[in-house]
């Protein structure tokens, strides 16, 4: 599967402004935990990363609000890639 560097680029951008505004704290807090657990700061973005795109996508399809509840449950189950 080929790789969209532009999306790749904006994902980051997102998790990085997370991070930044510490807004939701859950993205600092599970950040944080990927660091203390042996992820690179990249792997550990991409990883929130994968979160985010779960929404996204969801709002794209199902035309419905961000889901914060189902967004900080993902964040949790990290590494476990997010399903929901």
């Amino acid at each position: 599967m080929e790789v969209n560097e532009n999306l790749k680029k904006e994902i980051l951008s997102v998790v990085n402004n997370q991070l930044k505004n510490n807004d939701p704290p859950e993205t600092k807090l599970t950040y944080n935990r990927l660091i203390k657990e042996g992820f690179s700061d990249i792997d550990a973005k991409k990883l929130i990363g994968n979160c985010v795109l779960v929404e996204i996508y969801d709002i794209m399809k199902s035309n419905k609000p961000f889901d914060i509840k189902r967004y900080v449950k993902n964040l949790e189950q990290l590494p476990k890639e997010p399903f929901d």
